[in-house]
């Protein structure tokens, strides 16, 4: 009688990874099966089996062939930046907004905001859904130079910019730098040889893309947030029902802590000497400086591109608020 019970409870335990929705997913990092993100994913992928979710990861490289094979059908599922996956959702592809989100504390209001039920209606557009959103960390400005450490010095300076993130081009254009086209796979090795004066990255590059190469001894990390990178896990919206995508999205977000330890880990790796610390008295200008670009790259106003959705920027908007309600933004007429 004991065996029988112990073989029925056996069988229930099992039925769960029995049946499990297998579910392919591309998933980029840039070191591969051997990287934070990729080890990341793989800790979300054994968290969705306890809901009948067997994700199947398959590691890239280069983020534009990840993307290319989930557009091909390869892949049921995706996971790369919000750089490249803005365009299956403008809402949450507009989270790395440039300045719109100046502290680790905001990013966690807004993930948690998301994570909620009632957000789940905008993680559906265009026939994709978000099924769950990973910080990855700030992005800050490496420079060869510490003597560039404001908007002004940027003037005629060359700029490793992707050439599919549009509202960075047009932030590099509008303080004067040059754009120089580079992609994910290619902007580390122009900044560490020279080619380029400044590059745009999360801490996490400074060790794992060798960008201390491109610092040298003269050059530094400029200590602002310039925008909140993110991994978001992008799935044809068929593919999961409802209620278990609106799972899959909580259990990223209980993953948060987990991310943010990693991403501290990765800043205070870095020797204090490399940063380069902005005057507080400067911050607010850059911050109305770049408000004023995300105001143009909401309406397209000015030879901008009109890439940030509107609601994405009034939320940021209320949250930095909400932290911060003396700022000049909150009372300003064209508050986001």
């Amino acid at each position: 009688m004991i065996r029988k019970t112990l073989s029925a409870l056996t069988l229930v335990a099992a039925a769960p990874l029995a049946s499990a929705q297998a579910i392919s997913m591309c998933v980029f990092d840039v070191i591969g099966a051997n990287g934070d993100f990729y080890n990341f994913m793989e800790d979300y992928a054994l968290e969705m089996k306890a809901h009948g979710v067997d994700f199947q990861l398959k590691p890239y490289t280069d983020e534009g062939v990840a993307i290319g094979d989930f557009n091909a059908g390869q892949c049921d599922a995706v996971a790369a930046t919000d750089l490249r996956t803005r365009p299956y959702n403008r809402f949450t592809g507009s989270i790395s907004a440039v300045g719109a989100i100046p502290t680790y504390d905001n990013l966690k209001t807004l993930l948690a905001t998301l994570a909620q039920p009632k957000a789940a209606p905008l993680m559906k557009e265009n026939g994709y859904e978000v099924l769950g959103i990973v910080p990855v960390g700030a992005g800050y400005l490496f420079v060869n130079d510490r003597s560039i450490d404001t908007a002004g010095e940027l003037a005629g300076k060359r700029m490793a910019t992707l050439d599919y993130q549009k509202d960075a081009i047009h932030m590099v254009n509008y303080v004067k730098a040059t754009v120089v086209p580079s992609d994910i796979t290619n902007f580390a090795g122009k900044f560490n040889n020279g080619s380029v004066d400044t590059a745009y990255a999360p801490a996490f590059a400074y060790q794992a893309l060798e960008l201390y190469k491109g610092i040298g001894d003269k050059g530094g990390i400029v200590d602002y947030p310039l925008a909140q990178l993110t991994l978001q896990i992008i799935a044809r919206d068929e593919v999961l029902d409802d209620a278990t995508a609106q799972k899959a999205r909580e259990v990223a977000w209980a993953m948060f802590p987990q991310a943010m330890d990693l991403i501290r880990g990765q800043e205070s790796a870095i020797p204090e000497s490399k940063w380069i610390r902005i005057p507080q008295k400067d911050i607010q200008g850059y911050q109305e400086m770049f408000r004023q670009n995300r105001l143009e790259m909401r309406d397209g106003l000015n030879g901008a591109p009109d890439v940030y959705d509107p609601r994405m920027l009034s939320l940021l908007s209320k949250i930095r608020c909400a932290s911060n309600p003396s700022a000049s933004e909150c009372t300003a007429e064209n508050r986001e």
